[in-house]
C-alpha cells in the first residue's frame, strides 16, 4: 500500500503553496508528534498520521502499513530501542511535509526487525521525512533515512 499522496506526481506536489495557517497546523501537529514519541504514547503518535500511513525504512527496505503498522513499528522500535534519544540537528517544514535530521543513541536491548540484540549503545545518524496529506490533515507515515551505523544496517 502506497497513501494516496504519495502516488502524487512530483511535480504535482512541487506545486502546493503552505499559507501561514497551514504551515503552522503541520508545524503544530509534527510537534505532537514528537511529544507523543517522547512520551511513549502510541494513541498520540497515531492520532497524528493518516489510516493508510506507511512506515518505511530505506536503508533495510522494511516497511509497516496503516494505523495498525505505525503501532507495531513504535512498539517493536521502542522495545529494542528503549532509551532511544532523537537529538534533533535541523528541520524543514514545507507544504509537501516536515524533514528532520537527528543525531540518534539507543541502547540495543531487544530483538529489532529479525536481528538479534548486541546490548551496546550505539550512535547513528537518520534523515525522517514525514509527508503531509492535505486532505486528511495528517502525515502519512514516515520515510527513515539511517546512516552505515544504523542498528540493522
Amino acid at each position: 500500500m502506497i497513501p494516496r499522496v504519495q502516488q502524487l506526481d512530483i511535480r504535482e506536489r512541487l506545486r502546493w503553496r503552505a499559507d501561514a495557517d497551514e504551515f503552522e497546523e503541520i508545524r503544530s501537529l509534527w510537534i505532537a508528534h514528537s511529544k507523543a514519541e517522547d512520551a511513549r504514547d502510541l494513541d498520540g503518535l497515531v492520532a497524528t498520521l493518516t489510516p493508510d500511513c506507511v512506515y518505511e525504512l530505506s536503508w533495510l527496505d522494511v516497511r509497516w502499513e496503516g494505523h495498525e503498522g505505525a503501532r507495531r513499528f513504535y512498539t517493536e522500535l521502542l522495545g529494542a530501542f528503549p532509551d532511544i534519544d532523537f537529538d534533533l540537528q535541523d528541520i524543514v517544514v514545507g507544504p509537501q511535509g516536515v524533514y528532520e535530521y537527528a543525531r540518534v543513541t539507543a541502547t540495543w536491548s531487544e530483538p529489532w526487525i529479525g536481528k538479534e540484540p548486541d546490548g551496546e549503545r550505539h550512535e547513528w545518524h537518520n534523515a525522517i521525512f514525514f509527508p503531509w496529506d492535505p486532505e486528511q490533515r495528517r502525515f502519512a507515515g514516515e520515510k527513515v533515512f539511517g546512516s552505515p551505523a544504523s542498528p540493522g544496517a
